[in-house]
């Protein structure tokens, strides 16, 4: 039985051409910043993005945390969504190794943060307070867009607020492709921008920091720090570089393999949140775990969720969604 995997778009396999491409990789030292394909991955996507300078590193949560903590002291706050991947899923990190205090708050139905509340919350200049220095945003948030112009009046917000500006930018590329712009177009607006390369880009590890060379330069210290330096990692940097010339356009059939399954789920009576990524929320309430064990005796793993998310990704096919879809219909006929 072939395993279909809806639990998160992390799951891929490397393909073919991406393991070609990590055996060929020429590699060094990158701790001594000898490795060339590294090299060549950090000064590309900076200037993909638009930036000065590029950081990688293993993982996501890494490159969020190395952000943060260039952006702000120890005693410094942050302005955060109350669901955001910094703030809920990367074990306080900031707070623990940072010593940075996060103020989160109630993300809008779109995903955005309203800037009349971030100005609220922003702390006075007094002693008794925190130093509110920075305002992070995640795009996509769970699976939402965050429009180009919501973006602009951010950047506005923060300036005039004297705060920095940094993107959770996870799933970067697919806010991209839903809205048909260079990736730049939504970049220009931060100070700093996480990048995975291992989720729908299809590479089995990495993550890319960009800002400025002096932001760059700190969290580089900093990464060394928490134990992230590599040694010869361009045989997984080689894996981000296929991803980002071979991987992008493609997200667009995981969309669209993603509005698929929810309108066949919408169809067979379950109540399904609008999509417009990668993925597909529907409402099982106390039905979930009776489903994620029915499901996984045919070959389809889900997360136990009263919310259910699930994930479309390269190596799920439409013929595959279909199959996903019956199995839901079989469920819901029990």
């Amino acid at each position: 039985m072939s395993v279909i995997d809806l639990r998160s778009d992390t799951v891929t396999q490397p393909t073919a051409g991406m393991l070609n491409a990590m055996a060929k990789a020429a590699t060094g030292d990158d701790v001594y910043g000898e490795d060339p394909t590294v090299n060549q991955l950090e000064a590309g996507l900076a200037r993909r993005l638009g930036f000065a300078a590029a950081l990688f590193v293993p993982t996501g949560t890494m490159s969020n945390l190395l952000g943060l903590m260039a952006h702000c002291e120890r005693g410094d706050e942050y302005i955060v969504g109350q669901q955001a991947h910094t703030y809920k899923y990367e074990g306080g990190g900031a707070a623990v190794l940072g010593s940075i205090q996060p103020q989160p708050l109630e993300f809008q139905a779109d995903g955005s943060l309203d800037l009349a509340q971030v100005a609220a919350a922003i702390k006075p200049d007094d002693f008794h307070f925190a130093r509110t220095r920075l305002l992070a945003l995640e795009n996509t948030m769970q699976g939402k867009v965050l429009p180009l112009e919501y973006l602009a009046r951010a950047r506005s917000f923060t300036r005039e607020h004297g705060l920095s500006l940094h993107l959770d930018g996870a799933r970067l590329y697919n806010a991209a492709v839903r809205l048909g712009v260079d990736a730049r177009e939504i970049t220009r607006h931060f100070d700093s921008v996480s990048v995975c390369l291992s989720k729908g880009l299809g590479a089995p590890i990495g993550s890319v920091l960009c800002g400025s060379a002096e932001l760059i330069g700190k969290a580089r210290r900093l990464r060394k720090m928490v134990g992230g330096g590599m040694r010869q990692a361009g045989i997984l940097a080689a894996a981000g570089l296929y991803a980002l010339d071979h991987n992008v356009q493609r997200l667009a059939d995981d969309h669209a393999n993603a509005q698929f399954l929810a309108e066949g789920l919408s169809a067979a009576g379950y109540a399904v949140e609008p999509v417009q990524t990668n993925m597909v929320y529907v409402q099982m309430g106390d039905k979930c775990e009776a489903l994620k064990a029915f499901a996984g005796e045919r070959g389809i793993k889900l997360s136990a969720a009263s919310r259910l998310r699930m994930v479309t990704h390269m190596d799920v096919s439409r013929a595959q969604i279909e199959q996903v879809i019956a199995t839901f219909v079989e469920f819901s006929q029990n």
